[in-house]
């Protein structure tokens, strides 16, 4: 496909991984991989084109023992996040204040009933987890950011948490199983 189609510099792809459930960017001259888009992709028309590719949810594999839980989260990055870029931006400039500000607006459009979490994930989320509604699958625990980690565990199934900061930005997230 051409930068036209997807946004991405030429020789970037994407491609899909089968263990994380999710696509990522491959560049074939260097063999490099990487879940970020390239600094130099046109973020209109990658979004476009990863709405249209990567957007429907795929399967999630059973709870495969209760020492795992399954989150969806939505995230907002900051100048200060550890890659300050996602599918939508490719150089965010809001400042940890903005960025919880923003976070905690969304937590008060979820909380009244208006949208639910996975819909506001998919378009606002700074996570490529977006493309599946915020859904980040089963994980155990020493698998996220100590933080994140920490909230999710403590939340009953169905039940948010409020803003939760971690290196990747902030967060709200729902356990789902």
């Amino acid at each position: 496909m051409s930068q036209a189609q997807t946004g991405l510099p030429a020789p970037w792809t994407v491609r899909y991984s089968k263990s994380k459930n999710l696509p990522y960017y491959y560049n074939p001259t260097t063999n490099a991989s990487q879940w970020e888009p390239p600094a130099e992709a046109n973020p209109d028309l990658l979004s476009t084109y990863m709405q249209k590719h990567f957007s429907s949810p795929q399967p999630v594999e059973p709870n495969p023992g209760h020492d795992k839980i399954r989150c969806a989260h939505l995230l907002v990055k900051h100048r200060e996040s550890r890659r300050p870029s996602s599918w939508k931006e490719n150089d965010i400039k809001r400042s940890k204040e903005e960025a919880r500000q923003m976070i905690e607006e969304f937590e008060s459009v979820i909380r009244s009933g208006q949208v639910e979490l996975g819909e506001l994930a998919s378009k606002e989320s700074d996570c490529s987890s977006a493309r599946k509604k915020g859904d980040l699958g089963f994980f155990g625990r020493g698998e996220m950011q100590k933080e994140f980690e920490d909230a999710a565990f403590a939340l009953e199934v169905g039940e948010m948490s409020g803003p939760v900061e971690t290196a990747s930005g902030v967060h709200l997230i729902v356990r789902l199983e």
